[in-house]
């Protein structure tokens, strides 16, 4: 079926589009349509035409101001009847199926005449009350369109046209744009002289502010030059003291004339005299409060300033002062946000330092439980285990977890200092205690205060220092090293140690108070090879710590040596796993890590006996009575050949004990070992 859209555009008839049926047309101001129509009112996609169940169909596209057809405005879709009129803004398209008949009837009165059909006489359909559909559905006209205003570009030619107060309001409005970009207060000292000196009739002047959070009064002492601008041969002169006084305590502009010779007013040159004509000062104020103030002058007896310009001035130091006040706000919002980010920095630190806790086994989280409940307390902790546990991780854990996360995490490790040194390290020395004591120092326990200090290997102090730091554990004060005055603090101590304290205090090695005193809490970390079901998920870990930070991609272990990982011992513990991982990461040749590259020790651990064997050593048979000789050597040597004990111990008689002594003729070598 054929179809047009005859499309007239003011009184001509401007094209023709012939309607194919299964191919929409689209129409609207966008030149991507099918039907472009150059309008304002006309929306980027305002209409389409398509064909559907043999009939041509016009749906409106949510447009703007609306599509009208047969004096009624189209809602969703309208079926178009051949002659019918689609008015789109001050355009027509009229739908035809025979092409000969689309303009006879033209030149109603409605539609105006046409050129060329003059001889026309037939009305439209719109002919009789067109006028009253336009005024129904008269839309919005946009009429200009423009991207960016003329008032904020310098017009020389349009300026000089302008009343001088027309002239100064557009000046300012440009000003005012121009200072709420400024990045700094240079930038903003500098367009604002940029500006007084083009709108006023002044040849000098400077910007001068009061510091960042000024107390008190405002004093023309404190007053600090920003920017200077001069036009003359003469250097910019300070405002006099007199002058900036009266306009900070009466918070007014001035504009003082004829101040040649007069030094309150004016600014003196190097021979003392004052070479400023007239003055102008106004002062920066927000508010109540002060900013600083503006200084402009004339040298030149062709320039004087008049009223107008201590009105443009005035202007200007107010808009300055908004300015100022922005700039401040936006260097303190900076200010904290690099410190929420800084605190961010740190919770992001205290969030890792309790995630490199890996590990889901029951023990771990008996530990977790442990930390959880010992973490809200003040009470002393005492952490246990073996070297390489991970009890500093478990003390940060506890002090993050804590009230007092937000104050200082200190560690010292006492077995790395000797007794001078650790007392200096600890409670601080003054200046010339020691020989290379050049100042005062600040100990651990004072840089600790409203935190956490923790002291690993605390079996290792000596009796003097333990006694020093047991008086600190109960809140007495302390001195310096070398001083006299008495220091005290709040600080929650958390101490470690591989040492079996008991032993130590039943030697003597170990003060018994200190140690109970410690003991108020106790976390015991299990050692790695009592946790075998954390080691494949530690070894994942260090494998994608170890992999971020040498670049490597490896995917994992093979079987082997995640059986070979299992079955060791770990005498070092988590430490030793860690370092085994990275070195596998940085020697792998494969895509996986092999058993041969790991590389494992034949040290034993600290809890095996005499009894155990190295992954790799091989089985050495004995009889049962060599096995038995051993035995009973050991228990006598431990005993320090106590019959008695040792009996009790293998539970066996005395007589029993004696008679294996001499078949095994065990005396005769404990003699020989004997010195």
């Amino acid at each position: 079926m054929l179809a047009y859209l005859v499309i007239r555009e003011g009184l001509k008839w401007a094209d023709v589009f012939r309607l194919v049926p299964g191919q929409a047309v689209t129409i609207g101001r966008a030149p991507t349509n099918q039907i472009v129509i150059k309008d304002e009112r006309c929306s980027r996609c305002h209409a389409e035409v398509f064909f559907s169940e043999n009939q041509w169909t016009l749906r409106d596209l949510d447009s703007r101001n609306g599509t009208v057809i047969a004096n009624a405005r189209v809602r969703g879709d309208c079926i178009l009847q051949p002659g019918d009129i689609v008015r789109i803004g001050q355009s027509q398209l009229r739908f035809v199926h025979d092409l000969s008949k689309a303009f006879t009837e033209t030149n109603s009165p409605a539609l105006g005449p046409l050129v060329g059909l003059e001889d026309e006489t037939a009305t439209g359909p719109l002919a009789t009350d067109d006028s009253s559909v336009l005024a129904l559905h008269e839309p919005a006209t946009i009429t200009h369109r423009r991207g960016q205003t003329k008032f904020l570009e310098p017009r020389e030619a349009e300026e000089t046209a302008l009343p001088k107060l027309g002239r100064a309001a557009a000046s300012l409005c440009r000003l005012a744009f121009e200072l709420a970009q400024a990045p700094d207060i240079i930038a903003i000292a500098d367009l604002a002289l940029a500006g007084l000196f083009t709108g006023t009739q002044v040849d000098a002047g400077a910007l001068l502010v009061l510091p960042r959070h000024y107390q008190g009064e405002p004093n023309s002492i404190d007053l600090e030059i920003v920017a200077t601008r001069t036009d003359s041969s003469l250097p910019y002169h300070r405002v006099s003291g007199f002058l900036a006084s009266t306009v900070l305590r009466e918070g007014e502009a001035v504009l003082a004339r004829n101040v040649m010779g007069d030094s309150t007013l004016g600014s003196r040159d190097s021979k003392g005299v004052v070479d400023a004509t007239s003055v102008i000062c106004a002062p920066i104020r927000r508010g109540k409060r002060i900013l600083g103030l503006l200084h402009l002058y004339a040298t030149n007896d062709e320039r004087v300033p008049d009223p107008d310009d201590l009105e443009f001035t005035l202007a200007v130091a107010d808009t300055v002062a908004v300015a100022l006040d922005n700039l401040e706000r936006r260097e303190e919002l900076a200010e904290n946000l690099n410190q929420i980010r800084d605190e961010n920095l740190q919770l992001r630190e205290r969030l890792g330092a309790q995630s490199e806790i890996v590990g889901s086994s029951v023990a771990m989280a008996r530990v977790a439980q442990e930390i959880a409940r010992a973490a809200p307390s003040r009470a002393t902790v005492l952490i246990r285990g073996e070297s390489g546990v991970g009890k500093e991780l478990v003390a940060r854990a506890a002090h993050y977890s804590s009230p007092r996360r937000k104050g200082p995490f200190v560690c010292l490790n006492c077995a790395a200092l000797s007794r001078s040194l650790l007392a200096s390290e600890l409670f601080g020395h003054e200046q010339g205690a020691f020989t290379g004591a050049t100042q005062r120092k600040i100990g651990k326990f004072e840089a600790a205060h409203e935190g956490t200090l923790m002291l690993d290997e605390i079996g290792e102090m000596s009796p003097a220092i333990q006694a020093k730091f047991l008086r600190v554990l109960e809140g007495h004060p302390f001195e310096r090293v070398g001083g006299t005055e008495s220091v005290k603090v709040d600080v929650r101590v958390i101490a470690a140690t591989n040492r079996d304290l008991e032993r130590d205090v039943s030697e003597g090695r170990f003060r018994r108070d200190l140690y109970f005193r410690l003991r108020v809490l106790e976390i015991v970390v299990p050692a790695l090879r009592k946790r075998v079901e954390d080691i494949p998920e530690l070894a994942h870990y260090f494998l994608q710590r170890f992999n971020s930070e040498t670049g490597r991609k490896l995917r994992g272990f093979t079987p082997q040596a995640m059986e070979l990982m299992r079955k060791y011992r770990w005498p070092g513990n988590v430490r030793e796993l860690k370092n085994v991982v990275e070195r596998a990461v940085v020697l792998a040749r494969g895509e996986f890590i092999e058993h041969d590259d790991l590389t494992l020790s034949q040290i034993s651990t600290a809890g095996d006996t005499g009894d155990f064997q190295p992954a790799q050593a091989q089985f050495r048979p004995a009889s049962l009575a060599d096995i038995e000789r051993q035995h009973i050597l050991a228990t006598l040597v431990a005993t320090n050949w106590n019959k008695s004990q040792t009996s009790a111990l293998l539970g066996i008689e005395r007589s029993t004990l004696d008679r294996k002594i001499r078949r095994y003729e065990l005396i005769e070598e404990h003699r020989k070992a004997a010195p």
